[in-house]
């Protein structure tokens, strides 16, 4: 037996090992423990969703260092996979600044954790340098955290020190569009070189499916942790969290508000029920003078032409996020292909009463609303005013063909008996991964302030 044969059978007994004892100490991740194959890699740790990567050189190094640091690495792995880290955006992040916060993220869970079998000579370290980012992010999850970087401004040498101190695995592959091959893949794809093995198959192409299946993992887990954290007490925070945060509905608020669009007539060309057969056979019958049939000049489209945008002026909310809100919506609105030149749109602020009202029914009255705006009220909160005041406007004959009406609030309220004639979405804005009970009847929509 060679030496790399020897490395090889050594290093597979030691990650075995590692996630046996795992499995062992955390019964309620069996499945998210057992899910990923194992295969060698020239490199250090790291994953593609499917496999947990190593080099057998580095594992049997780490073995030698301590025999805690394989277990370690390999629920480190593992969590980066529950908490979707690895299915990230490629573009829309700052790659150092994504690993350090997916990296502190992870190591916080383990370190709630405590257990015997992970626990390494830095985790004091560690612990001492998660305890002054929880005095800077109220939530240790690496969106929080990742958010928090991002204005903090550190140094260069600030944040080589943070990456140093949480690094178990290596994130490179991340943010690449072809996955890692593994050493026996390398083998096998020698040849012809008409193989398309995982090394040339792009990673986009099994991402979404492997998303799905860590989704399911997580909520899975979820579930599972509900009654396991009444057990461990306040030791599965951070896990609970950092769940509560990948399983959290992710929702485009452009689609959402364009749900409440309605039919109409717009003067664009109809291409679907243009014949150019006939249009062309003309041009050519009469040296391009004159067409046998011209296109129409109208065409039915979604656009968005009659709802409400209702506003919680409780003395909880915030003017600021109002003011974000507002301006969100208008910007998704005065795209030409969501807004008719002509509109019915009803901004009202309430608390538990009616304080205003205002008409909007073009892009200019829209541009002096959200100049001129003052929130008017600061009393409770009570959403039944609102649905009154819109229900009296339909019977005044105020709307034609209402579709809809939003409810901006960042609270709880009392809301109507009955259902209106109308969709209603009460849209919330929270940070803290909190829920919201609202009628059957009613959407609900939870955004995070970064989201608008």
């Amino acid at each position: 037996m060679n030496d790399f044969s020897k490395y090889s059978e050594l290093s597979a007994s030691v990650v075995k090992m590692a996630r046996n004892t795992l499995i062992v100490n955390l019964r309620f991740m069996d499945t998210a423990l057992s899910r990923l194959q194992s295969a060698e890699y020239p490199g250090t740790v790291c994953t593609d969703g499917h496999r947990f990567l190593y080099d057998p050189v580095h594992i049997l190094k780490s073995y030698k260092h301590a025999k805690e640091v394989p277990p370690h690495i390999y629920l480190h792995v593992v969590m980066h996979c529950i908490f979707q880290h690895f299915f990230v955006d490629i573009g829309t992040v700052d790659p150092l600044l994504w690993d350090i916060a997916c990296d502190m993220a992870v190591e916080a869970v383990i370190l709630d954790l405590r257990l015997k079998s992970v626990q390494l000579d830095e985790d004091s370290k560690r612990a001492a340098a998660l305890s002054t980012m929880k005095s800077q992010c109220k939530y240790l999850t690496a969106e929080c955290i990742y958010r928090y970087l991002l204005e903090a401004g550190k140094t260069e040498d600030e944040l080589f020190h943070l990456g140093g101190l949480f690094r178990f695995d290596d994130h490179s592959n991340w943010y690449e569009v072809t996955p890692v091959v593994a050493i026996s893949e390398e083998k096998e794809s020698d040849g012809d070189g008409d193989d398309n093995s995982a090394g040339t198959v792009p990673l986009m192409s099994f991402r979404a499916e492997l998303r799905k299946e860590w989704k399911s993992v997580s909520e899975s887990m979820q579930t599972d942790m509900e009654t396991f954290s009444k057990r461990q007490g306040t030791e599965a925070g951070n896990l609970m969290q950092n769940l509560a945060a990948v399983n959290r509905e992710k929702y485009d608020y452009t689609s959402f508000l364009k749900k409440f669009s309605v039919m109409g007539e717009a003067m664009k060309i109809n291409d679907d029920e243009f014949d150019y057969i006939f249009y062309t056979y003309g041009m050519q019958l009469y040296d391009r003078k004159m067409p046998l049939i011209e296109p129409l000049e109208y065409k039915e489209v979604k656009r968005i032409k009659e709802f409400v945008i209702a506003i919680d002026t409780s003395g909880s909310v915030q003017g600021e996020l109002v003011q974000k809100f507002l301006n969100k919506t208008y910007n998704i609105l005065k795209q030409e292909e969501s807004f008719f030149t002509k509109i019915n749109l009803h901004i009202i602020q309430c608390d538990t009463r009616i304080t205003e009202s205002a008409k909007i029914t073009s892009r200019d009255d829209f541009d002096n609303y959200l100049k001129n705006m003052k929130l008017k009220g600061f009393g409770g909160t009570d959403f039944r005013p609102a649905f009154r005041y819109v229900d009296n406007m339909i019977k005044q004959k105020e709307f034609t063909n209402l579709k809809g009406m939003i409810y901006f609030t960042d609270g709880f309220g009392e809301f109507p008996s009955k259902q209106p004639n109308y969709q209603t979405a009460f849209v919330y804005i929270d940070d803290e991964y909190n829920d919201y009970n609202v009628p059957v009847w009613a959407i609900k929509l939870i955004l995070q302030s970064d989201e608008i």
